[in-house]
């Protein structure tokens, strides 16, 4: 891809997909950099049923499928499975290097999104991919008729809580405060589904295995006194996420945590360099407001082009 690309989308979550979207419907030359399959973190969702005009709710697979292909209906380009390395300012524009290749774009959208944050006990390291993980979708039916926990007091953690009654014998849920987060309606939901089991103001502190594979949970009080040994073979952490922003690091203003700062109009600190979704500092994380901001961003990425002050 020798042109110059107008706007450089980095990532192909919602907030990529709908920046490409408005973007490639707009005429500029829109390309879309993502690391693996178009969808970002939704496509390892079961169930998405909170998205406006979808009463009755949608898997997140197929909400990526359908973001992805009216983006390219309308043009926009992509470069799947591309690993981009860096990310630097050059000509007046910016200069992509992804895997051995080298773009040069007039604005970039960054919409990496964020990536699941772990614990850091003992036996998380040894067990990851052995009964430890981070995605019920993906590794749910591994675990039919068994026992597992799930850690986290958030959203994600009672969803995903619910989704693996449909394959694990029992669900050992884990909060470390008195009560949970998440929205009451999921709460609800869990309270009364039988397969789940909870676990308030409880901390894990050692994750066991047997054989070379995960067999047990020790939990401890908030006080450090030790609570119960709760016997399982798969432990999946939801608690929380941290910003995939090392790109920008060098080149824009981070919040603590890492999360790339924005204006209400979804620009960072360096002109013609956009975030949007879960990398921004913005509060909700949610696909739509991911959806969103990366409508914003690429309404301002193209108001600049049109303003004249980019020299590339």
């Amino acid at each position: 891809m020798s042109d110059i690309i107008d706007i450089a989308i980095i990532g192909g979550g919602p907030a990529g997909l709908t920046a490409a979207l408005y973007g490639a419907r707009a005429r500029a030359t829109t390309v879309v950099f993502e690391t693996s399959l178009p969808g970002g973190q939704i496509i390892t969702t079961d169930w998405i049923e909170n998205y406006p005009g979808m009463p009755e709710g949608l898997n997140g697979s197929r909400i990526g499928e359908l973001m992805h292909a009216h983006a390219e209906k309308f043009g926009a380009r992509f470069k799947t499975f591309a690993n981009v390395e860096t990310l630097t300012a050059d000509s007046g524009g910016f200069r992509i290097e992804a895997d051995d290749e080298s773009y040069l774009a007039r604005t970039v959208i960054l919409a990496t999104g964020a990536v699941p944050s772990k614990l850091g006990i003992r036996g998380e390291a040894e067990y990851t991919g052995r009964g430890v993980s981070w995605c019920a979708t993906c590794d749910g039916a591994l675990y039919r008729g068994k026992v597992v926990a799930v850690i986290g007091g958030g959203d994600a953690a009672l969803e995903e809580a619910l989704f693996l009654t449909k394959f694990a014998e029992r669900v050992h849920l884990v909060h470390r405060r008195e009560e949970f987060r998440a929205a009451k309606c999921i709460q609800e939901r869990c309270v009364a589904n039988d397969k789940i089991e909870l676990h308030l103001a409880r901390v894990p502190v050692e994750i066991v295995g047997r054989d070379g594979k995960v067999s047990a949970l020790i939990l401890e009080t908030p006080t450090g006194e030790t609570a119960e040994t709760i016997p399982v073979q798969g432990v999946f952490e939801f608690v929380g996420v941290h910003p995939n922003s090392e790109l920008v690091k060098d080149l824009v203003e981070l919040a603590v945590g890492g999360w790339v700062m924005v204006d209400k109009s979804m620009g960072t600190s360096y002109e013609g360099l956009f975030a949007a979704g879960d990398v921004t500092d913005t509060p909700l994380k949610q696909v739509v407001t991911a959806a969103g901001q990366g409508a914003t961003a690429a309404s301002e990425a193209l108001r600049y082009l049109d303003s004249g002050v980019c020299t590339l």
